[in-house]
């Protein structure tokens, strides 16, 4: 088996082949509603990096045929694994999607409001379980920006709001009017983790109208671009920052690499996932404002 992404990578160890061959095992699962299966791969489930094997998508968009749908979760958050899932998923396996959905909470747009600080464990304070329009409004930009990286690939962007029994109603009508008004192809309130498959009716019919809907997906930008031009793409595109801040040691490895023929390859980049921009106390994202990205080896 020769690696793809570099002809000259040592072929893989006993161990790897072991692991290979574990991983293209697929996973047969019964749904407790429907008698179907459903196929899952990868049995490392790396999604902030969108990693969910090709091989499984393009197996199970034969098992539902023309007429079927494949969902699979390309990462959380729409900056970081949806931006490699379609940077470098798409552009090596040739699949383009139909749609895109995009989920998102009332709790969390408070967070990127400037609500108080969520700690794993520590419960939640009461501006997250009681009404509070204001603190939701503020975080609503945070929205806007993600339906933006979604709909700039050219995929029609569903938005489902996925509701706690602590959401009200004035809340969740916020939300979606929202992102309606913003971008989005459309948006629904999603209540499957409730009602199961009844809950979710409304947001798969939004979906599959969508899948219909004309699409022009294309890529973020071009391998042919330099390294630092193709970093400098997600930062502005993506992030909403203004540049990548490189260090000359850094800058003289990245040189080295284009050297070495590698700088045709798509751009993997590795952030925190709690901020658009690179320091985790920001939850808030302001449109307009600019940050410096900078590189550490």
């Amino acid at each position: 088996m020769q690696n793809q992404y570099s002809p000259h990578a040592p072929p893989p160890t006993r161990n790897g082949w072991r692991h290979i061959r574990t991983c293209a095992r697929t996973r047969h699962t019964s749904s407790a509603r429907l008698p179907g299966a459903r196929a899952h791969g990868d049995a490392r489930g790396r999604r902030a990096h969108a990693a969910r094997r090709a091989t499984t998508l393009q197996m199970a968009l034969k098992l539902v045929g023309s007429e079927g749908y494949v969902c699979t979760e390309a990462g959380f958050g729409a900056d970081i694994g949806g931006e490699k899932f379609f940077d470098i998923k798409c552009r090596y396996s040739g699949l383009k999607p139909s749609a895109a959905v995009l989920v998102c909470t009332v709790r969390a747009l408070k967070m990127h409001g400037g609500g108080p600080k969520v700690t794993p464990g520590g419960g939640l304070a009461p501006e997250y379980k009681e009404e509070n329009l204001t603190l939701l409004c503020e975080g609503l930009c945070h929205l806007t920006k993600q339906i933006a990286n979604v709909t700039q690939f050219g995929t029609p962007c569903v938005v489902a709001v996925n509701r706690f029994h602590t959401d009200t109603d004035k809340e969740l009508e916020m939300v979606r009017e929202h992102a309606l008004k913003n971008g989005a192809f459309d948006a629904q309130i999603a209540e499957n983790w409730e009602k199961g498959g009844e809950g979710a009716m409304e947001l798969a019919r939004a979906v599959v109208k969508a899948c219909k809907s004309p699409s022009n997906f294309k890529f973020l930008y071009d391998l042919e671009q330099p390294l630092i031009s193709k970093m400098n793409i997600i930062v502005q595109k993506i992030y909403g920052g203004e540049e990548v801040v490189v260090p000359e040691e850094i800058a003289e490895k990245i040189s080295n690499l284009e050297k070495q023929g590698y700088g045709g390859l798509p751009i993997c980049m590795a952030k925190t996932h709690l901020s658009l921009s690179c320091d985790v106390t920001k939850k808030e994202c302001r449109l307009g404002s600019k940050f410096r990205y900078k590189m550490s080896d």
